[in-house]
């Protein structure tokens, strides 16, 4: 007797592809929670991110022949379908205003070791320096917000994510070093803290 859930997600989509509801199930009990997590992440609309999970499954079950596993795993194929789901819907329900801050290339940090160390938040409370990093990273254009999501969030590699958004690694690394770098403002104005102010306290919520 097969175990679905024990199974690697290559073995599950060659069952599901041969009609095996269980294997499909088993995917999507296994990759709904974090492509959900990612469109809410994305959108900050709870309503957008069950629609983008729904879609995305739906799209895996009708067209799994467009996964190619020599690519990637099945997660950065999940991810990259739910991203392009979320920009279609963002797109048409809100246009966004792109920013015009850009900031110099260089080498990416973990969000948690950028906040450790600038310390925007040091005075906040967990739950709410929680709330301000995420309505922060809503306010980011697209480009930088889906980075520092699969990155920092979803805790993907740089190549996973590159994979997902289709992309060289460099560029998910200078998307990176640019996005922290605009975040770090945004929560620095939000909090309205000085960036020469020494006497913040630690702020470790993503530890």
């Amino acid at each position: 007797m097969t175990k679905p859930m024990a199974s690697s997600d290559a073995e599950l989509l060659r069952l599901m592809v041969a009609g095996d509801e269980q294997s499909f199930t088993a995917l999507y009990r296994r990759h709904q929670g974090f492509v959900y997590r990612f469109a809410l992440l994305m959108s900050g609309r709870a309503n957008i991110a069950e629609e983008v999970t729904q879609e995305v499954f739906l799209a895996l079950l009708r067209q799994a022949h467009r996964y190619d596993p020599a690519r990637g795993s099945l997660s950065a194929y999940l991810y990259g379908t739910a991203r392009n789901q979320v920009l279609r819907l963002l797109e048409r329900e809100r246009p966004y205003v792109q920013l015009v801050e850009e900031a110099d290339e260089g080498e990416a940090v973990p969000l948690t070791q950028l906040i450790a160390r600038d310390d925007p938040l040091g005075n906040c409370t967990r739950n709410e320096a929680i709330k301000l990093v995420r309505e922060a990273v809503l306010a980011l254009p697209p480009r930088y917000r889906e980075v520092i999501v699969l990155c920092d969030f979803q805790e993907l590699s740089r190549a996973e994510a590159a994979l997902a958004l289709d992309c060289p690694v460099g560029k998910v690394d200078s998307r990176l070093h640019r996005g922290h770098t605009l975040l770090l403002k945004k929560l620095r104005a939000a909090v309205n803290l000085d960036p020469a102010t020494p006497d913040a306290q630690g702020m470790r919520c993503f530890a």
